[in-house]
């Protein structure tokens, strides 16, 4: 995108209007990945969302997902207690439901 959008601009002068250094914007174009600092300028100047990082509870089963997926990564639990949290967690979300 990035390429495709700069055209005939030189790599200098748009890494300085970006706000980046040329060999940041350099190594980009060549396919390595950005600190969050540049992909959020890369993305402002390609107006492009830069929220796809953003983690939305927009509801309670993203939430509930989210909770169990931690659990189960979580090296300092035995998978025996990770799976009797998780079943709380769904006998929680469970009842919260019936309730409404």
């Amino acid at each position: 995108m990035i390429k495709s959008k700069r055209g005939g601009i030189g790599l200098r002068a748009l890494a300085s209007e970006i706000g980046i250094s040329a060999s940041t914007l350099s190594r980009v174009e060549q396919g390595n990945l950005p600190d969050i600092d540049t992909y959020l300028k890369l993305c402002t100047w390609l107006e492009v969302p830069s929220d796809f990082f953003t983690i939305t509870n927009s509801d309670e089963e993203n939430t509930k997902v989210e909770v169990i997926a931690h659990l189960r990564a979580d090296k300092t639990l035995s998978p025996e207690t990770s799976e009797a949290l998780i079943q709380m967690i769904n006998l929680a979300y469970d009842a919260a439901q019936k309730r409404n």
